[in-house]
Parts: C-alpha cells; sequence; structure tokens
C-alpha cells in the first residue's frame, strides 16, 4: 500500500521560510511525478509545483521564484523549500505521487504565516 507522509509545517511570520518533505513507501514502480499541491479555507486545491521523474519542474505563477522543488528518485522523496513566504501562502500543503496511472496523496500538513 502506498504511503506519503508529510513534513515540515508549521507557523512562521511574512518574508521568512520552510521546507516541506515527503517520503513515499510501499511504492513496487517507479513514481512519475511528484508534486504539491495546496488548499486553503474555502478555496479548491491548487497545484503549487511539480517535478518529473526526469527533474523537469513547473510551478503556479504564484510561487515562482520563491518556491523550489526537489526529489530523491532513489529514496522517493520531495521536498518543497518555501522562501519569502507570504500570508496567502496559508494552507494545508499535500504531496502527491503519480504511480502507474493513480493519484496517491499524504494527509497533508498546515502551514501557517503570520503578518
Amino acid at each position: 500500500q502506498v504511503r506519503l507522509v508529510e513534513s515540515g509545517g508549521g507557523l512562521v511570520q511574512a518574508g521568512g521560510s520552510l521546507r516541506l518533505s515527503c517520503a513515499a513507501s510501499g511504492i513496487a514502480f517507479s513514481i512519475d511525478t511528484m508534486a504539491w499541491y495546496r488548499q486553503a479555507p474555502g478555496k479548491q486545491r491548487e497545484l503549487v509545483a511539480v517535478v518529473t521523474s526526469g527533474g523537469t519542474t513547473n510551478y503556479a505563477n504564484s510561487v515562482k521564484d520563491r518556491f523550489t522543488i526537489a526529489r530523491e528518485n532513489a529514496k522517493n522523496t520531495v521536498s518543497l523549500q518555501m522562501n519569502n513566504l507570504k500570508p496567502e501562502d496559508t494552507a494545508v500543503y499535500y504531496c502527491n505521487a503519480f504511480v502507474s496511472g493513480y493519484n496517491c496523496w499524504g494527509q497533508g500538513t498546515q502551514v501557517t504565516v503570520s503578518s
């Protein structure tokens, strides 16, 4: 059974930094893409950043030049370095892995940015 476990969320002041990590286990096949999504209260879940198995990355416009996604294929891990955080980044952040046609999700980690 695939399991994704996130860590690293918390409370930070605007302008600060946080680093989220996600470890995948129970995966028998290679992971296609790994990504971070977020969902703020009253809003739909949105894609923040995605990285392919080959290392190609893509970011939401709202986080470009502030967030960096990285993965280690051998360890099935993905991280999200978040710099210059803004109050509008406040959300629950979810790790995602696309494996053999299936979307796998972590339980989410809260990120709160105070002004």
